[in-house]
């Protein structure tokens, strides 16, 4: 018997032009913060680069505004630690492990960002500057089990997706021979594919912001610490997470 051929994708559905997408992003606390972490992440890698000399007045300018930029970007995180809150509640684990990895995901991060609040008191000077490298040290020891928490979390996810995606291709193959329709499978599996992908991307993003608050766990010491390297990490952490609320807008 002759197989058929699977049935043709709908055609997308109209998106807003790209203005209107603009100002949906930009009406998103994390749209300009992320347009900020890109902006300063360009500057340090400049700057660590020593692409421009010292004397120049460029230079100075770009390390005004790398360092001005950098106190901006905390003012965005205030009361943001109750989205981790929030999603902790939301939460329903399939196991022990999960729910313990959920609360050291989320809780870190949500601890990371209740101190950073203080650290931009701190920075701001409403708060005794003394304080701020404890606290520093404090909000990067939570950031940096939170990512731990993190991406555990998602690499079981992906393996989930990987399982998920060999059963559709499975039963493609079998569609495929008993030659039957297979394009319900076929939506599916690329709807799959682009969560896969997805995950894989906030998997990347996570190792870049873990491997920063680690820097500043360490005071920037170490091989892992050097500065085009974590500016990289940076600029690579902004552009994705980006992406992925352009995507979601």
């Amino acid at each position: 018997m002759e197989s058929k051929i699977p049935a043709a994708p709908k055609p997308a559905a109209k998106h807003p032009d790209f203005l209107t997408h603009l100002e949906a992003y930009l009406a998103r606390r994390d749209g300009v913060d992320k347009l900020l972490k890109i902006s300063r992440y360009a500057a340090k890698i400049v700057l660590s680069s020593s692409a421009l000399p010292e004397t120049l007045t460029l230079t100075r300018r770009l390390r005004i505004f790398e360092s001005s930029v950098g106190v901006s970007r905390k003012a965005f995180r205030l009361g943001k630690f109750v989205q981790d809150v929030n999603a902790l509640r939301s939460t329903c684990p399939s196991s022990k492990q999960e729910l313990l990895l959920s609360i050291v995901a989320y809780g870190g991060e949500g601890l990371y960002y209740f101190v950073e609040q203080f650290v931009w008191l701190a920075k701001t000077g409403l708060i005794d500057s003394k304080h701020s490298r404890n606290l520093a040290r404090i909000s990067a020891w939570c950031e940096f089990i939170g990512y731990i928490g993190s991406i555990s979390l998602k690499v079981r996810d992906l393996k989930g997706i990987l399982e998920d995606e060999a059963c559709l291709l499975s039963s493609i193959e079998i569609a495929k021979t008993r030659g039957i329709s297979y394009g319900e499978e076929e939506g599916k599996l690329w709807k799959l594919r682009e969560k896969k992908l997805m995950t894989k991307l906030s998997v990347v993003q996570d190792v870049a912001d873990g491997l920063m608050a680690l820097a500043d766990i360490r005071d920037g010491k170490g091989r892992l610490s050097a500065p085009v390297l974590i500016s990289s990490a940076g600029l690579l952490s902004a552009i994705i997470s980006t992406h992925k609320n352009w995507l979601t807008c």
